[in-house]
């Protein structure tokens, strides 16, 4: 039987990403996130879905430590061995966002969790994965200054021998029920995926690369919908789901898809401090304020974001949504659950900073069809062909 694929996890939060490769076909055998909270999630969470311990352990370190001589020496060591038992080894990883996020502090390449972008490539570029994943906001891809320190990136990753391809893309499009925009970027080493073949391209043009194998939807047949808007809310009322609407990437159905009344994380919500006025005054479907949006029931919610004091509220109950609510519109498994003694704000940061399970169980599907050596070579061929034209 074939070997699998081995992943080396950064920035791993509590394991949502890594959790749509290893389902997939993939292997995680080492794991690094800096936060202990969101570590000790990860762990449990594991545990709760009898899912085998990483390999290599749990790594606390700042991914720009792991770029010293001392700690790099002792990683590659470990991707030698990795190599015994598997042909292809991976990075995946997106590292802290809020430095390039349009709502979030907006210091770029200059700001603690800027600068770690830079450190993440400079890591992968000493130690020469076969492939690799970054994930992060569109604010480092669309924003006029952040998008020149995310050329720079990619400039320095093919120059140390990968070529790259990009795409922004809406985890809507995978049945997931939030909007919320990500820009990918995927490099695959020339010297072990293809023999170390000389290319003319550094770069596969995104309309050549098979990115839409794996949505279930496309973002213009999603968003032209008659989707409902506001509605006066009412306390636990009954509505049933309009008919010209996708029921599935609807707040609703996940709700009742993850049985979240049931869940072990049901009862972890905020607590108004101030009696529930505010909570009863937001219509059902308006998310227009920065804070205390409510959600639609029968509509997608917006990006599960739940710091800088965004608020999201429940459809039809006076109060903020619960850590289960939050999991399921993030599409985790309903059998994935955060530890009951993590701090509220824990489980909600560690929520919003993840990547929808949906979203990467697909892009695991879809690396793993491409790391086929023939299928990458074929992809340079037509790319070489497109920069001819």
């Amino acid at each position: 039987m074939p070997s699998k694929p081995i992943i080396f996890s950064f920035f791993s939060g509590s394991g949502f990403l890594d959790l749509g490769f290893e389902m997939n076909g993939f292997e995680i055998v080492y794991v690094n996130e800096i936060h202990p909270p969101f570590l000790d999630a990860y762990k449990y969470s594991r545990k709760s879905l009898n899912l085998p311990e990483a390999k290599y352990g749990y790594n606390s370190d700042n991914v720009a430590q792991l770029t010293d001589e001392s700690t790099l020496h002792k990683l590659a060591e470990l991707i030698v061995d990795a190599r015994r038992s598997s042909k292809l080894i991976g990075f995946i990883g997106g590292p802290p966002c809020p430095d390039f996020s349009i709502g979030g502090k907006n210091k770029g390449r200059d700001g603690n969790n800027g600068k770690l972008s830079d450190s993440y490539i400079e890591l992968i570029g000493k130690l020469k994965p076969d492939f690799f994943l970054f994930e992060n906001v569109k604010g480092l891809w669309k924003t006029q200054k952040h998008r020149i320190f995310y050329e720079e990136l990619r400039r320095k990753i093919q120059n140390s021998g990968y070529v790259t391809v990009e795409k922004l893309i809406n985890a809507i499009e995978y049945s997931v029920p939030q909007n919320r925009e990500r820009i990918l970027l995927l490099g695959f080493n020339l010297d072990t995926i293809v023999g170390g073949r000389s290319c003319k391209v550094k770069s596969i043009p995104d309309n050549i690369f098979p990115w839409n194998k794996y949505k279930k939807y496309t973002r213009n047949e999603i968003f032209e919908l008659n989707w409902p808007e506001t509605e006066p809310f009412q306390i636990d009322s009954e509505k049933n789901c309009p008919s010209e609407v996708i029921e599935e990437i609807t707040v609703e159905y996940w709700f009742r898809k993850n049985n979240v009344y049931e869940h072990p994380n049901m009862g972890h919500h905020f607590k108004p401090k101030a009696g529930l006025k505010r909570f009863t005054s937001v219509d059902e479907g308006d998310d227009s304020r920065k804070s205390f949006k409510r959600l639609h029931r029968w509509r997608y919610s917006p990006t599960a974001c739940y710091g800088n004091n965004e608020v999201h509220l429940h459809p039809y109950k006076s109060r903020r949504i619960s850590v289960s609510e939050a999991l399921a519109i993030q599409s985790l498994p309903m059998l994935y659950s955060l530890p009951p003694y993590m701090t509220l704000s824990n489980m909600f940061k560690t929520i919003g900073n993840g990547v929808p399970y949906l979203m990467a169980e697909s892009l695991a599907t879809l690396i793993s069809e491409i790391l086929d050596s023939k299928k990458i070579t074929n992809l340079l061929d037509l790319s070489t062909e497109f920069q001819e034209i």
